[in-house]
C-alpha cells in the first residue's frame, strides 16, 4: 500500500499558519508528502524546507487570483497538490494548513485505508473534527462549526477537490462514500495572536468577495476582537497533537470565556433536540458508505 499526502499553502509566515505542525502530523501515515506552495512571497518555501523530510516534495504554484468568488482558488490548489502525487499511490491523505491530525488516531487510519484497499465501493475516510478557537483552552461548540470532513481521499482521477475545498466530489459531482474513523483532525484557523487574526480575515475574505465589500465588512478593527463573535464554547480537557506542543506553549495573547457564558439560539437547541433523537440536520459534504 502507498499513500501519499498532499497540502497547499500561501503566505504561512505572514498569517501564523501551522503548516510544518501540519504535515509533521501526517508524516507517520504516508510514504511522500506533496506540498503545493503558493508565490506569496513570505518565505513560507523555505519553511517548508526547513522540515528535512525525504517525503517532502514542494509544488511551486501561482495563485489565480481571478477566481475571488465562493474560495474557488482553495479548491484549484488543493488540486494541484493532488494531481502531483505519485502516480503509485493508493491513498491521499489531506491536510489543510491550519489543520493539524491527532496522532492518537494514526492506527485506526492505517488499519482503515488497509481494510479497504481493495473496496472500490469506499472513495475516502471520515474525520472527527475539534475547532479551537481564541485560545488552545477552548473549542467551539454550536453546530456552526461542522464536526466531520473528509480527510483521506482514494487515489483517483476522477476526485477533485469542492468549493473552497472544504469536502472533494467524485465523477460528475457526486459525494464521495466515505467510512468513519475514531480520529481528530485539530482546526487552528481560530487561534491567532488577534493583529495576525485581524489581517488573516482582511486577506482571507478577499478569496471570496471584492475589495469593496471586505472594506465595507471586515477592514477597520487593528485587532480582532475575539469576544464578540463568541456563541457557545466548551474548554478543552485532551492533549493536543504532539507537533503543537512548542506552538501551544509559546502563546502570548490573553483570551479567557466562562463557558456558563454560552448563547444558545432556538436553532442550536432544536439541532440538539434532533441529534438525542438520532437525526442529524446538518449538511453532510459526503455519503456514508454502510455496506449493503
Amino acid at each position: 500500500m502507498f499513500v501519499s499526502g498532499f497540502t497547499f499553502i500561501n503566505n504561512a509566515i505572514r498569517f501564523d499558519y501551522p503548516i510544518v505542525e501540519a504535515i509533521q502530523s501526517i508524516l507517520p501515515l504516508c510514504d511522500e508528502v506533496v506540498v503545493a506552495v503558493g508565490n506569496g512571497g513570505d518565505g513560507t518555501r523555505a519553511l517548508v524546507e526547513g522540515l528535512d523530510s525525504p517525503k517532502v516534495r514542494i509544488v511551486d504554484t501561482v495563485w489565480d487570483d481571478s477566481l475571488r468568488e465562493g474560495g474557488r482558488v482553495l479548491a484549484a490548489e488543493t488540486d494541484k497538490a493532488y494531481a502531483a502525487i505519485d502516480p503509485r499511490a493508493d491513498w491521499a491523505v489531506y491536510i489543510q494548513g491550519d489543520e493539524v491530525m491527532h496522532e492518537d488516531g494514526h492506527k485506526v487510519v492505517r488499519q482503515a485505508m488497509r481494510d479497504h484497499l481493495t473496496n472500490l465501493e469506499v472513495d475516502g475516510l471520515l474525520f472527527n473534527y475539534r475547532h479551537f478557537y481564541g485560545s488552545y483552552d477552548f473549542v467551539g461548540a454550536s453546530d456552526r462549526w461542522y464536526a466531520h470532513e473528509v480527510r483521506v481521499v482514494r487515489a483517483c482521477p476522477t476526485i477533485r477537490s469542492f468549493r473552497d475545498a472544504q469536502g472533494f466530489r467524485i465523477r460528475d459531482n457526486e459525494l464521495l462514500r466515505v467510512v468513519p474513523v475514531e480520529a481528530y483532525v485539530h482546526h487552528y484557523g481560530w487561534v491567532k495572536p488577534p493583529k495576525v487574526m485581524q489581517d488573516k480575515r482582511v486577506a482571507f475574505n478577499k478569496l471570496w468577495h471584492s475589495d469593496e465589500w471586505v472594506s465595507q465588512h471586515v477592514v477597520g478593527a487593528a485587532e480582532f476582537e475575539y469576544e464578540k463573535h463568541i456563541r457557545s464554547m466548551h474548554r478543552f480537557e485532551g492533549n493536543h497533537p504532539a507537533p503543537m506542543t512548542r506552538r501551544v506553549k509559546a502563546m502570548n495573547w490573553k483570551f479567557a470565556f466562562d463557558p456558563s457564558n454560552n448563547r444558545w439560539t432556538l436553532k442550536d437547541r432544536a439541532k440538539q433536540l434532533l441529534k438525542k433523537l438520532g437525526i442529524n440536520p446538518n449538511y453532510a459534504n459526503y455519503r456514508l458508505w454502510r455496506g449493503d
